[in-house]
């Protein structure tokens, strides 16, 4: 069984950047499409970023283009999210997600059945 783990989240200031790592342990899935999402404060999950095993492609959701880039190292089983120019409205917890049944990408949370526990990014203005 896979197993995620998230680091790297923290306060910034706007403006700022932050890198979010997720390292996976366990019986990993060399073909699987990996993603981040978020949960802002009063808002539902959302999708933010998804690569697929190669890197070679990558979907991000509007708001983030040009200021957040998802990376992997299939070598070491993590995963990356540089996050540059944060805003305020970037403050959520982020988790990094795994999905073990079919290679393309996909923003919907539910196609992904694994799940870290979450690391806490919050964003002053």
């Amino acid at each position: 069984q896979v197993q995620l783990v998230e680091s790297g989240g923290g306060l910034v200031q706007a403006g700022g950047s932050l890198r979010l790592s997720c390292a996976a342990s366990g019986r990993t899935f060399s073909n699987s499409v990996m993603g981040w999402f978020r949960v802002a404060p009063g808002k539902e999950r959302g999708f933010v970023a998804a690569i697929t095993w190669s890197g070679g492609s990558t979907e991000y959701t509007e708001s983030v283009k040009g200021r957040f880039t998802i990376s992997r190292d299939n070598a070491k089983n993590t995963m990356t999210l540089q996050m540059n120019s944060l805003k305020p409205e970037d403050t959520a917890i982020y988790y990094c997600a795994l999905k073990t049944y079919g290679l393309g990408l996909t923003r919907s949370d539910l196609a992904y059945d694994v799940w870290g526990q979450g690391t806490q990014v919050t964003v002053s203005s």
